[in-house]
């Protein structure tokens, strides 16, 4: 039917009558679909897969997956076209959307500008900031970033904020 033009595939297995809004809602169900159910009580979709999910980035190849620290990862291993990531998440960290767990809109620019490479980062961190409804607001991501404790990568995350601010944003 895709094909035939009367469906319009969002993700995978999941189709839109041509003409229909992709909201949130709609991408993490998509999303969800590619998960067995009992992998998706444990995981929660996050870094670009969530950005994705918000409409701020380009449908990811592969689902990024959060794994709560505290779960066991290890049986996870064998599911193909995921990524898992091992995290700690904290109780606001997480929404419940479409039957999938996603990242909440704050964390989700936190690991992105933490985890992304800067020439896929910084347009999707504008676009997480561009959109009022979801709440992040760039001195909030600074303090969040800036709170993190020593990681790796936040050097290089501040400077993606940083890089937020000096370039204009592009017209729509």
């Amino acid at each position: 039917m895709a094909a035939d033009g009367v469906l319009t595939q969002l993700y995978q297995r999941g189709y839109l009558p041509p003409g229909s809004h992709a909201s949130p809602q709609l991408r993490a169900r998509a999303a969800s679909l590619v998960l067995a159910p009992a992998i998706r009580q444990r995981v929660v979709a996050g870094r670009m897969t969530a950005a994705w999910i918000y409409g701020c980035a380009t449908e990811p190849d592969r689902l990024a997956l959060l794994v709560d620290a505290n779960r066991r990862i290890s049986s996870l291993r064998s599911v193909r076209g995921c990524t898992f990531h091992e995290v700690r998440l904290g109780p606001f960290d997480v929404v419940s959307m479409g039957g999938l767990m996603v990242s909440s809109p704050l964390r989700t620019a936190v690991d992105v500008a933490m985890h992304v490479d800067v020439e896929r980062a910084v347009p999707a961190l504008r676009a997480l900031l561009a959109r009022p409804g979801l709440g992040v607001r760039l001195r909030l991501l600074r303090l969040a970033v800036e709170a993190s404790p020593r990681v790796p990568h936040k050097r290089a995350a501040l400077a993606k904020l940083a890089a937020l601010t000096a370039e204009p944003a592009a017209p729509d």
